[in-house]
């Protein structure tokens, strides 16, 4: 089985107006929620085998807050082609990982995450800032992650009660 996690930045700030989209970092909330959805995984006892992350700054932030947080030791990857991406181009960077890799981090924007989760499992629901979707496919390959063989696990969020 593979598991994706697909994680939507935190909340970002827009103080300065003169920032461009690129650059914007976590507002204070964000880097509240960040690591809180960091321990909430590490409680979960999850531990990704890869962080794949666009390197726009708020999802940049976010990704190395929740990998402090869980105790990742290893570099988050950065794919500028995450940032603004379509479904097709996720999907591309997504069967294009080792099999070697068992859970991957996906850290990135609306709405190619919302479409994306949407894609493989039919998910509904707008990924708010910081929100984490689980996905696990029944395969062995990335190369064959479809939505026939996907299932949604988990979905949770910053202000989700338990």
């Amino acid at each position: 089985m593979k598991k994706l996690y697909i994680i939507r930045h935190a909340k970002s700030s827009w103080k300065d107006g003169a920032l461009e989209d690129f650059e914007r970092p976590l507002s204070k909330r964000g880097k509240a929620n960040a690591p809180m959805m960091g321990e909430r995984l590490k409680k979960k006892g999850v531990m990704p085998d890869i962080i794949l992350s666009s390197p726009a700054k708020r999802a940049k932030e976010t990704a190395e807050i929740i990998a402090k947080e869980i105790g990742y030791k290893k570099k988050v990857l950065f794919n500028e082609e995450i940032y603004e991406a379509s479904v097709a181009t996720l999907c591309d960077i997504l069967r294009a990982l080792s099999d070697k890799n068992k859970t991957v981090f996906l850290v990135g924007h609306n709405p190619s995450l919302n479409d994306l989760a949407h894609y493989y499992v039919s998910h509904e629901a707008n990924i708010p800032t910081c929100g984490i979707v689980e996905i696990g496919f029944d395969c062995d390959n990335w190369a064959e992650i479809e939505p026939k063989n996907a299932k949604l696990l988990l979905f949770d969020y910053p202000k989700k009660s338990d």
